[in-house]
C-alpha cells in the first residue's frame, strides 16, 4: 500500500441557488511515475498514486514487456522520487528494440496510439468466455462499482474498474487515467495468479479500441460501461468475441455485440 496521498484539501469558491460560499474540497492528486525496464527508460505514466506495482506489473504485461509475472526479477519503487525500477530475469527484446520512452498523460485522448499495432497484435487474442450474465446483475455490479468507491465519492475525478464474477466484486481499483485503473486489475491478477477465464469487467469510462483491447489482454469475455463505445471498439469487440454493455444507467443498458452472454427470461 502506498504511503503517498491520493486526495489533497483546498479552499474552493462554491456557487449555487444564487448565493456562493468558500469550502475545503478534496481534489485528487496527480503523480507521474518513470518507469525503468532494465536499467532503461520506459515509459512515464501520470497517475492516482496507489497501487503502484501491480499498475507497473499490468502496464508492462498489456504492453508486451512481460507474458507472466515470473518473468519479474525484481521490482522497486521510489515513491519519493517518483520511480519504478523493474528487472527481468531475461532482458526484454520490447525495451531494446520496439519502444521509444514516451510520457503517457492521465487524458482519454490518442496518447498510446504511437505502439497501438505492434504490442496488441502480441498480447490480444480472442475471448473463449461461456459465462452468462442477467440485464439485473449487470445494473448491480455497476452500481456497487460506482457507490464503493471511497476516492470517487470524495473528489468525483477518477475512473472506477472492477473485476467481477456475475454475483460479487473480486478486484475494484480507481485512478484518474482509466487505463492505469485496468492495469491495477491486470497487474494483480498476474501477480496472485488470479483466473480471469470467465470474469466481468464493469468499467466507469467509455469503451474506447483501446479499453477494449485491454480487456481482450486481461482475458474477460464481458465488459460493462455506464458510458458509450466507439465504432472501433465495437469492432474489435466483435472480432476479439468480447460481450460490450455501455450506457449502463438508471435501470437501462445497451447490449452491443455478442449478445448470447446476456441471460434474457
Amino acid at each position: 500500500m502506498s504511503d503517498l496521498t491520493k486526495t489533497i484539501r483546498r479552499p474552493v469558491l462554491k456557487f449555487a441557488a444564487g448565493g456562493h460560499v468558500w469550502e475545503d474540497d478534496e481534489i485528487v492528486t496527480e503523480y507521474p511515475l518513470t518507469i525503468f525496464l532494465d536499467d532503461e527508460e520506459f515509459a512515464t505514466i501520470v497517475c492516482t498514486p496507489a497501487d503502484l506495482e501491480e499498475m507497473v506489473i499490468g502496464f508492462l504485461a498489456a504492453e508486451g514487456a512481460i507474458k507472466s509475472y515470473a518473468e519479474i526479477k525484481q521490482l522497486s519503487i521510489d515513491e519519493a522520487q517518483g520511480f519504478a525500477y523493474v528487472d527481468l530475469h531475461q532482458k526484454s527484446m520490447l525495451s531494446q528494440s520496439f519502444y521509444s520512452k514516451r510520457r503517457i498523460t492521465s487524458c482519454c485522448g490518442k496518447s498510446r496510439q504511437s505502439f497501438y499495432f505492434f504490442s496488441d497484435a502480441r498480447t490480444a487474442k480472442p475471448v473463449e468466455g461461456r459465462i452468462t450474465v442477467t440485464p439485473e446483475q449487470c445494473m448491480r455490479l455497476m452500481n456497487e462499482l460506482q457507490s464503493s468507491s471511497l476516492i470517487h465519492r470524495q473528489t468525483g475525478g477518477v475512473h472506477n474498474a472492477a473485476l467481477c464474477t456475475p454475483d460479487e466484486v473480486i478486484l475494484q481499483y480507481s485512478d484518474i487515467g482509466r487505463h492505469n485503473a485496468l492495469d491495477k486489475i491486470y497487474g494483480e491478477c498476474l501477480r496472485k495468479n488470479i483466473s480471469t477465464e470467465d470474469k466481468i469487467l464493469v468499467f466507469s469510462g467509455r469503451i474506447s479500441s483501446e479499453v477494449l483491447l485491454k480487456a481482450a489482454k486481461i482475458g474477460a469475455s464481458i465488459i460493462l460501461s455506464k458510458s458509450a463505445p466507439t465504432e472501433l471498439a465495437l469492432n474489435l469487440a466483435e472480432e476479439l468475441q468480447i460481450t460490450a454493455v455501455g450506457f449502463i444507467r438508471n435501470d437501462k443498458m445497451n447490449v452491443y455485440t455478442n449478445t448470447q452472454r446476456i441471460a434474457l427470461d
